[in-house]
């Protein structure tokens, strides 16, 4: 089949978990044996290609120049000139308008050319565009919905003008027909309420599974205390209260010797970060070295007490299924925008904190070091019978699957 997968990010030039969904999906594909369009925003400069490697064979998508380059079967294609995507922790609205633009040109020109899209619901714009040009072209929609946002938080992002119309703009999106793929219940159950014509497949697994999963109790580890190292990751913005995980900590301090944090992201709330680190006197407990390659971070999850992600909105929380394969629990925060309390089991694989307060956050991180090995013990237990579902893999077979399944391109002479 020919696919174009949609996004206006593409791994390594930007990283969040959408660009290495989207980056995985195109490479399975074209490990299939698919023909693989990757149609994006230009995040590199011109004359250098980006390169991206499969991480369990050798296989790499290039992007050169506006018609874009072919290596193996993927071919990345800029729909738009690159541009700054973020102004602080919010997204611009230029960039989303002309990658929209960008791709209704291109398939008003070459949409003909497939039989699927695939694309991210967000930024709206490009997800509208292949909605006007699908009947016009032929080919199925495909959309992942990562979040669908609550009336209330489009008008705390935009205020409320601006938050009135991207929230219709987003309803407007829901209702295109579609094949929708969410990878929550919570968003499922909204986008349904949206509107959405059609079912919605709810993908549990974005994980890929390093080959060693066990946790690593030697070297660096003996470093530290053992269990008595928390750990945070993410990119530093609002919606992660990074200062209430430094609250929590300064609180849980006392009453576990040897305790240790370590932050590790950048964004515009590290300023904060390190202003609460120093105001509430945990400099000799907290660091926050900023962006870790992807070895050390493996390693402090695997030797940590816990993972501690008090964010109040997250579409998945993947680090939660990245913290539990390494037999390493988390704590969460409820909220009503944060889906990754669907990864935890309370009191098997972490906690679920009811109240976004640090006394209470700091009750969970003692309840986390008092269970010591027992609940390390039955984070290990829950990955292994969850394994196969939270996998990348067994989201991917339901993707492929999915387009097969009664397409309307199917008898089509091409």
């Amino acid at each position: 089949m020919r696919i174009c997968v949609v996004y206006d990010c593409l791994y390594p030039c930007t990283v969040g978990g959408a660009e290495r969904w989207y980056r995985n999906l195109a490479e399975r594909l074209a490990g299939e044996g698919h023909e693989v369009t990757y149609l994006t925003l230009r995040q590199w400069d011109r004359g250098k290609a980006p390169t991206i490697s499969a991480a369990a064979r050798t296989s790499h998508v290039r992007a050169e120049g506006e018609e874009g380059a072919r290596t193996g079967s993927v071919r990345v294609l800029s729909a738009g000139p690159r541009m700054q995507l973020y102004v602080g922790d919010r997204r611009r609205i230029v960039p989303p308008l002309v990658f929209g633009a960008g791709v209704l040109w291109h398939l008003l020109r070459r949409g003909r050319r497939y039989d699927v899209v695939h694309s991210a619901s967000f930024p709206y714009f490009s997800l509208l565009a292949a909605g006007a040009t699908r009947r016009l072209s032929h080919f199925d929609l495909v959309v992942d919905w990562h979040e669908v946002w609550s009336r209330e938080y489009w008008r705390e992002y935009l205020g409320r003008a601006g938050g009135a119309l991207g929230y219709r703009v987003q309803l407007l999106c829901a209702r295109l027909p579609q094949r929708a793929f969410c990878f929550s219940q919570l968003h499922a159950a909204r986008l349904r309420a949206e509107g959405l014509r059609g079912e919605v497949t709810v993908l549990r697994g974005q994980y890929v599974a390093p080959q060693e999963t066990a946790r690593a109790r030697g070297g660096e580890a003996a470093e530290q205390a053992p269990g008595r190292l928390l750990v945070f990751a993410g990119r530093l913005i609002p919606e992660k209260r990074v200062v209430l995980a430094v609250e929590a900590i300064a609180a849980a301090a006392p009453r576990i010797p040897g305790l240790r944090a370590v932050f590790y992201g950048e964004g515009p709330e590290r300023a904060r970060l390190l202003r609460a680190i120093d105001e509430l006197g945990v400099r000799e407990v907290a660091s926050a070295p900023g962006f870790a390659p992807a070895e050390q971070l493996d390693a402090d999850l695997a030797r940590a007490m816990c993972m501690l992600l008090p964010s109040r909105r997250e579409g998945y929380g993947k680090v939660v299924v990245e913290a539990s394969a390494r037999g390493t629990p988390s704590i969460v925060v409820a909220a009503e925008d944060n889906a990754a309390t669907e990864l935890i089991e309370d009191g098997v694989n972490g906690l679920v904190v009811s109240r976004a307060q640090a006394d209470a956050v700091a009750e969970a991180i003692v309840r986390v070091h008092e269970a010591g090995e027992a609940m390390r013990q039955s984070t290990a237990r829950w990955y292994e019978q969850n394994a196969r579902a939270l996998s990348l893999e067994s989201s991917l077979e339901v993707v492929l699957a999915s387009y097969a399944r009664e397409p309307a391109t199917q008898g089509r002479a091409r």
